[in-house]
């Protein structure tokens, strides 16, 4: 049966290519299972559309609209969509077809917790998927109205409600979830045992916060015993990332490489690219991720993944769930990473094919998305 299915989103106020494959993975995901998909985003705060030319925050989508109809064209999308700016103009469909179409349609996805506007009401199933949790249920991240207004309240955070998780909730029940891959859209080359590890990062996001005595940090509290990694191993090693002028002359002292993250995710091309020119990803996680056992795992991730590059990636409990030890390496301390880095490079072109493995067996597309939607309706 074929569902008429809206999603919203971050891709006019932020148009980068990894924000991209982010909803592109559901859109047409969606699509190639058959259904109707359309596509909304309100510009919910005062400035909310970055530029990336400018490198600014703008209360002009211009940018971020040419770069959707782009987008859109290239994925039978190019009349399925609406954006309604801070000036009050409506971009795509207009915004009386696009309350129309949440009146009728079957269900309603806000994907990351980003958008609200009161036409939703009329939608007959509402489903939230939290991309960012912890940060989510305790009110740190997301304009999407009460946690109360969803049918369904879906999180990456796969290990909520179990043993060992200090996930907070919000005192809400949460569905586990995980990004989808449309593994058409992820061709596989062979990788190359003398490029680069590489990762996409931002430094500090928003910042830590504090909720009920404890303290739920970013990527800058766990990278502490990873920045001289490069150096004392002799490895070529990469990151693409925004961080403070001081941070990134101490990475460079510890022998990383560092790459502009505008330039590599500049649009979804340029992304695949840069993950495809890599031996594979090492990263560190979020702190809260990380200390809660949430089971988070990165939708980067799964694109290196897809492409048949190995993931070497900091544990946020998601080894309960999913296969560790070939093509996905998981590790807790120092010590377990570089035993992971010398693994895959011991087999690495075996580390490639189990990559695309996972990948197949755990992300595909057409198995999140069927069971997205038969726990929303």
């Amino acid at each position: 049966m074929s569902l008429k299915i809206i999603c919203s989103g971050y891709l006019v106020r932020y148009p980068l290519g990894g924000m991209s494959w982010h909803h592109l993975q559901y859109l047409v995901g969606f699509q190639r299972l058959g259904h109707q998909v359309f596509y909304f985003e309100d510009y919910g705060w005062p400035s909310s559309c970055y530029d990336p030319v400018s490198n600014d925050m703008t209360s002009d989508p211009g940018y971020g609209i040419a770069y959707v109809q782009n987008l859109f064209q290239q994925h039978n999308l190019a009349d399925r969509w609406c954006y309604l700016a801070e000036d009050g103009t409506t971009y795509g469909m207009p915004r009386q077809q696009l309350a129309q179409l949440l009146s009728q349609c079957d269900v309603y996805f806000n994907l990351s917790n980003i958008n609200w506007i009161p036409e939703l009401k009329e939608c007959r199933r509402r489903a939230l998927i939290d991309t960012d949790p912890v940060f989510t249920q305790i009110g740190a991240h997301g304009l999407g109205g009460p946690l109360s207004s969803y049918h369904a309240l879906f999180t990456y955070g796969e290990n909520v409600h179990r043993p060992g998780c200090s996930m907070p909730t919000g005192g809400a029940h949460w569905l586990p979830t995980r990004q989808p891959v449309v593994l058409e859209l992820w061709p596989v080359e062979r990788g190359h045992p003398s490029a680069p590890f590489t990762t996409i990062m931002n430094w500090s996001a928003y910042g830590e916060r504090e909720y009920g005595g404890r303290i739920y940090g970013q990527k800058d509290r766990e990278f502490k015993p990873f920045f001289s990694l490069p150096r004392d191993l002799g490895e070529l090693m990469e990151i693409a990332i925004n961080a403070p002028e001081a941070i990134r002359e101490q990475l460079i002292n510890g022998g990383w490489r560092l790459a502009d993250p505008r330039e590599v995710t500049r649009d979804p091309s340029t992304y695949q690219q840069y993950l495809k020119s890599s031996r594979a990803e090492f990263s560190v996680a979020k702190h809260a991720y990380v200390s809660t056992r949430c089971g988070w795992f990165s939708d980067r991730s799964s694109g290196y993944l897809a492409m048949g590059r190995p993931v070497i990636v900091q544990d946020t409990g998601f080894s309960d769930f999913l296969p560790c030890g070939a093509g996905l390496l998981a590790f807790r301390n120092p010590d377990e990473a570089i035993f992971s880095i010398r693994q895959l490079n011991d087999d690495y072109d075996s580390h490639c094919q189990a990559a695309r493995a996972v990948a197949e067996v755990y992300f595909d597309s057409r198995r999140v998305l069927s069971n997205l939607l038969e726990k929303s309706l």
